[in-house]
């Protein structure tokens, strides 16, 4: 299995039974259908080659297309992707600290990747960025808290008094306006996010045990200059001068965002995928 994305560090652990269990699998010599159904993935997987043809980082599919996605990914379970909320990654071990997150490379191509984060409780996937990509996340079972945020770049009229923020940019530091801070369950719609709206810095909490299937329009790319980077952020108030511009109509509006290493217990371990096989046609 080759795993290439921004957030995953290691492979090879497999998360379907715990050392010493037997799982059922189905005997090779079974007969098929000869006319079978293809499965939610498979659609899936067709979507995306459809919605992803150009694969150019920057270039936002057309809204028809947008949905068409959304529409598949809305309808998707977690018996689609061959999940329960058993298994051995959604659990959390006393005493071990921040609990390792699961990822589950489904496919990857240049122009797209399809893949699956499993959470245990109080997982957290901390605050990164998209660059040039559209992200569809549909959250399969379980709650989590997602906050994000996207870039200020006109920011003259953007507050109430008029004061334009980014006179009080710090060095290094960059005006970030926050787009969600909320949580969200299985009846949510597919979040998006886009190269520059959305919400294209994000983070997720796992609330209860949940696991996430994400598609990247194109993925992450080190050599395309497609880096994941992380941030640390803070309210306007924190720095001084900037004490009136954190809220906005009574809510928290924006915050200062400042690149950081990843975090030193942020932990990916890469799964194999066992649910139905993707058919490149």
């Amino acid at each position: 299995m080759r795993i290439e994305t921004g957030l995953v560090d290691q492979k090879g652990q497999d998360i379907y039974e715990f050392p010493g269990e037997k799982t059922n699998k189905p005997k090779k010599n079974r007969r098929r259908n000869k006319r079978s159904t293809p499965s939610v993935v498979q659609k899936l997987f067709d979507t995306c080659k459809e919605v992803f043809a150009t694969g150019e980082a920057g270039v936002v599919p057309s809204p028809g297309d947008v949905e068409r996605l959304r529409s598949v990914l809305d309808s998707m379970k977690p018996k689609d992707v061959g999940l329960t909320e058993g298994m051995p990654c959604f659990r959390t071990i006393d005493g071990e600290g921040t609990p390792p997150i699961t990822y589950l490379h489904v496919y990857e191509c240049d122009r797209f990747s399809i893949g699956i984060f499993c959470l245990p409780q109080s997982g957290v996937i901390p605050l990164h960025n998209h660059p040039g990509m559209t992200v569809f996340s549909k959250l399969l079972f379980g709650s989590m808290h997602i906050k994000s945020y996207d870039w200020v770049t006109n920011a003259s009229n953007n507050t109430k008094e008029n004061l334009n923020p980014l006179h009080y940019q710090p060095t290094g530091i960059r005006l970030a306006k926050m787009k969600n801070n909320s949580v969200f369950t299985p009846r949510c719609n597919t979040s998006i996010l886009y190269p520059t709206a959305g919400g294209n810095m994000h983070c997720f909490t796992a609330v209860t045990p949940c696991a996430v299937l994400d598609v990247l329009g194109p993925p992450y790319s080190d050599p395309q200059g497609r880096h994941c980077t992380y941030y640390s952020d803070f309210p306007c108030a924190s720095f001084s001068g900037d004490a009136g511009l954190g809220t906005e109509d009574g809510r928290e509006g924006y915050a200062w965002l400042e690149e950081r290493e990843k975090p030193e217990d942020f932990v990916v371990l890469g799964a194999m995928y066992r649910g139905p096989k993707i058919v490149e046609k």
